[in-house]
């Protein structure tokens, strides 16, 4: 079923146009790096935590989520205690063009070392609600840098370089999956921590910084623990163990 969402469209000479978008699908990629060394890092990083990744599929990998997921908000509900986000280029397919924006992809650590898939799709994707048309950064576009933030602290950074081209995320996007012609988005993966290390916190910020046009998009949302509004002794267990 589509989904919609209301955004705005910068323009490089400042103007702002309010859009309605459309989204019929939704994709996740991983270790979408240009380097395959680079995305390494990120994998050992998840795998401290216990996390498994099917390493027999090649990267990168494509995990597909239901667009209900997405959202602008900037407060975001979450069952566990264990969640983190992690900044990603977003692209914005619809109509006859691309945009470009920047967001978070929250997971659930703890049901991730069950399922990547059901992870992700168990907790919000933040999408900034400002986006830039790609053809505007295009000619500069490895020179753009992505960064995080947990509380207040640096988490993350890195040159939008680092990942693969927006063309070649769709190519192969196009090439693994059946995206439709149109109205679908693309969040396209992450890199390591600054200090090698998966963060957990209350309050997250992302940015995509343009230099050269000395513009950036930046979001910030808090989270809500669900489970915090249950008094002590009521509160079910998030996991059952078998047996």
């Amino acid at each position: 079923m589509p989904f919609t969402f209301h955004a705005e469209v910068l323009s490089t000479d400042g103007t702002r146009t309010p859009r309605e978008l459309e989204v019929r699908r939704m994709y996740n990629m991983g270790s979408a790096t240009r380097d395959a060394d680079v995305a390494i890092h990120h994998q050992k990083e998840v795998a401290d935590a216990g996390v498994k990744i099917a390493f027999d599929v090649p990267a990168p990998r494509i995990y597909p989520i239901t667009p209900q997921a997405l959202t602008t908000r900037t407060a975001v509900e979450v069952h566990g205690s264990r969640t983190s986000g992690e900044v990603e280029i977003v692209l914005v397919v619809t109509g006859d063009e691309v945009l470009v924006g920047v967001g978070s992809d929250h997971t659930d650590r703890d049901l991730e070392r069950v399922s990547i898939v059901y992870s992700k799709q168990t907790c919000p994707n933040i999408l900034a609600p400002t986006l830039w048309r790609l053809s505007e950064v295009a000619d500069h576009w490895d020179q753009c840098v992505l960064e995080s933030w947990v509380d207040g602290t640096l988490y993350q950074q890195t040159p939008t370089g680092t990942f693969l081209s927006p063309e070649d995320l769709l190519r192969i996007l196009g090439e693994r999956a059946n995206p439709p012609a149109s109205d679908y988005v693309l969040f396209a993966g992450t890199i390591v921590a600054l200090d090698g290390k998966l963060a957990y916190g209350r309050e997250w910020s992302f940015r995509l910084h343009d230099p050269v046009l000395d513009r950036e998009i930046r979001h910030t949302y808090r989270l809500e623990s669900l489970m915090d509004e249950l008094t002590d002794g009521f509160r079910v267990p998030l996991t059952v163990e078998a047996g």
